[in-house]
Formats: C-alpha cells, sequence, structure tokens
C-alpha cells in the first residue's frame, strides 16, 4: 500500500462516529448533486453568497472568549455546510423528495448503498487497525 492510500486509510480507520456521519451527509449530497445537477449559475451563486453569510456567522457564533477561531477543516466545514444546504434545497425544489429522500426507489438505494458501503469500508479499517495494534500496543513500543 502507498503511503498516501495508508494515510487516508489511518484517517478513515480514526474517524469518531459523528464524523462518519458527516462523511455520510457529503455521500448523499454528491450523489443527489450527481443525479439532479443543474449547471444554472445562479443556484450556484446564491448558494455561495449564502454560505458566505451563514458561513461568516457560524464563525462568529464559535469565537472563542479570546478571540480564537477554528482553523483548517472546521472552519471549512461552517462555510461547506450552508453551501450544501442551498444548493441541496435548489437542486430538490418541486421534485418530490420528501424532506431529503428522493421519490424515486432506485435512488434512494443508490444513495443509502453508498452510505452503506462507507461506513462498512470505515468498520473494515478500524477493525484491521485493531488487529495490526491492539489496544496498548503503541504505548508499550515507546
Amino acid at each position: 500500500m502507498g503511503l498516501r492510500l495508508r494515510i487516508l486509510a489511518d484517517y478513515f480507520a480514526q474517524l469518531a462516529p459523528g464524523k462518519i456521519v458527516l462523511w455520510c451527509y457529503l455521500i448523499w449530497y454528491a450523489a443527489c448533486v450527481a443525479q439532479h445537477f443543474d449547471a444554472a449559475p445562479a443556484l450556484w451563486l446564491n448558494a455561495l453568497g449564502i454560505a458566505a453569510v451563514i458561513g461568516c456567522a457560524l464563525m462568529l457564533s464559535v469565537t472563542g472568549a479570546d478571540g480564537s477561531l477554528p482553523r483548517g477543516w472546521q472552519a471549512a466545514r461552517l462555510f461547506m455546510m450552508p453551501f450544501g444546504v442551498s444548493s441541496f434545497s435548489a437542486l430538490i425544489k418541486g421534485k418530490g423528495f420528501v424532506l431529503v429522500f428522493p421519490p424515486d426507489a432506485g435512488e434512494l438505494m443508490l444513495n443509502a448503498g453508498l452510505c452503506t458501503l462507507f461506513v462498512l469500508a470505515v468498520l473494515g479499517l478500524k477493525r484491521r487497525r485493531r488487529q495490526l495494534w491492539p489496544a496498548g500496543a503503541l504505548r508499550d513500543a515507546s
């Protein structure tokens, strides 16, 4: 396994349950965008505008008492989520979705299947990591 692939596998093997859920949201979003893509610039510009306004508000809301702001992916997610919500709602408007679930059973099964495959892959990586490095093995080696 190449170094980059090992780093990626290790990242996914260490994901906390909440982050697994966030990845599933992203997978669901990407699958829906792929199936309902609309190239209208207004849709994407509106989503960017909403992401900027709401993202800034979210950054202000999580600013520490000392003025510290979230960095890296934490900060990026504060902008990515409003972008995703805005563009998702525009893409599915009037298409018969119930909440976030498409009316087409095939599309629903595909989206759910992609998320299920991801979760199973992460669980497999977690299991493999535990087998390779049992609890305390890293501590005992130092």
